[in-house]
């Protein structure tokens, strides 16, 4: 592995991108600390600390929010929205798709469709830039909401306004960033963004570890059980993560023109997690959805009801394991098509063993991903609620506890597994030996 690293920067190609990559990353962190204006950032500062350290077992809403915002939100700083806006238009362009015919016709139109998708994806984030982007201006008016710190000096329309078009110019500006990234750079831009948000994290959670030991409040003992534990979860998501089930297909004798085509052996994997992240965003933006409701209204009964379904509590636990098991099989639905597939092969004349081509072979295939995709929803949602037991068990509040399960670690480990695989297939593209040179998965 360390020889696979020094030969990343042997490659003039990739060690540009490489550079590249970073510089983009830092320019997207400095702006991270950019005020916006007619915002008292220090008293906004000020309130997320005192609601992290009276935080229960699961955190809060603004925590899991400032979370993906690599803490901008915060500070309410220009890229306080990050680019969740973006992820979820993306996220609602893809759903529409499979429920559009023009948005199905133009996914199968190849590069000018996609290209098409994008730009509606785009229009589709400024839409939720600017509604969000009014809610918070409206929130932060409010002194009542943050203890009676005036958090906006001069409100008014004028205000609204300005801090609107800033928090939405700099989510544009994220997502032109991640742009660079994905054509110039290497690995995913936009997934690289939200990593780097969630990474940013690491040191304030090890400096509120390091005042919890010195305060007796966490022994030096549990703080190596800790560390075990996030490994072996971690090595529990890799797995997780790259399993899938491989499908035996044959490829009968073909005759093209003058060449001959052997018969061949291979296979159509199915992998466990074929959802990803997404039933986790989505059961949190709809369980978070009412607690948004819930901070603007001022009516006592109403806040008691929502505050049922703040992160951590009981009802929100459960309904968040139902709808993650629910979205699993939702969106592994409109993403996996067995009939499509079956129809392929049957064309091409591949078959599976000791299944008839057709029918019975899309049959084989819903059936099987049903099979599969239940233990991948189980651990989904084992891992979604695993911070809020930790946080509750040992005692920490969600800046440490996040990271040991959830949305931000799926994320991390996804997106750390696929800019490794792209980074190795330059290394074994131009003979150099990649990072797993033995075992199972060599990532080519």
């Amino acid at each position: 592995m360390i020889a696979a690293f020094r030969d990343m920067f042997r490659i003039s190609e990739l060690r540009s991108r490489i550079l590249f990559t970073l510089g983009l990353i830092i320019v997207y962190r400095l702006g991270t600390y950019v005020p916006t204006p007619g915002v008292d950032a220090k008293a906004l500062s000020s309130f997320f600390e005192e609601m992290a350290r009276q935080q229960g077992a699961g955190g809060n809403l603004f925590g899991m929010m400032n979370m993906f915002s690599g803490g901008a939100l915060s500070n309410c700083t220009i890229f306080a929205l990050g680019i969740m806006p973006y992820i979820s238009a993306s996220i609602i362009l893809q759903l529409l798709t499979a429920v559009v015919p023009t948005l199905e016709r133009l996914a199968k139109e190849g590069e000018a469709g996609r290209r098409k998708i994008n730009q509606y994806t785009r229009y589709g984030t400024v839409i939720l830039c600017l509604f969000q982007a009014s809610m918070i201006s409206r929130f932060l008016e409010n002194p009542a909401s943050f203890g009676g710190r005036v958090i906006i000096p001069h409100p008014g329309w004028a205000t609204r306004l300005m801090i609107m078009v800033t928090i939405t110019t700099g989510t544009i500006f994220i997502m032109w960033l991640g742009e660079q990234i994905t054509e110039n750079g290497i690995g995913n831009g936009i997934s690289l963004i939200i990593t780097a948000g969630i990474v940013s994290r690491i040191p304030s959670a090890g400096y509120q570890v390091y005042e919890l030991v010195t305060t007796n409040m966490l022994r030096p003992y549990a703080v190596v059980g800790m560390a075990v534990l996030m490994a072996l979860v971690v090595a529990a998501v890799v797995l997780v993560t790259e399993g899938q089930r491989r499908i035996p297909i044959q490829r009968p004798k073909q005759i093209r023109g003058r060449k001959i085509y052997s018969a061949q052996s291979t296979y159509i994997p199915l992998r466990v997690n074929q959802a990803g992240v997404i039933p986790i965003i989505f059961a949190s933006s709809i369980l978070l959805f009412p607690a948004t409701i819930g901070s603007f209204v001022q009516n006592e009964w109403l806040k008691s009801a929502m505050g049922l379904l703040q992160p951590g509590a009981l009802p929100y636990t459960i309904l968040e394991v139902v709808l993650i098991v629910f979205f699993c099989y939702f969106y592994t639905a409109i993403t996996f098509n067995p009939i499509d597939l079956a129809d392929n092969m049957k064309k091409s004349g591949a078959f599976v063993p000791g299944i008839r081509p057709g029918k019975p072979t899309a049959e084989f295939f819903e059936r099987t991903m049903n099979r599969i995709t239940l233990p991948g929803a189980v651990f989904l949602a084992a891992i979604a609620v695993f911070p809020s037991v930790i946080a509750g068990y040992m005692n920490v509040n969600y800046t440490i506890s996040q990271f040991f399960g959830g949305t931000g670690l799926l994320i991390i480990v996804g997106v750390m597994l696929d800019t490794m695989r792209q980074i190795e297939s330059h290394l074994v593209m131009r003979h150099y030996e990649g990072f797993m040179r033995k075992g199972r998965i060599r990532g080519r």
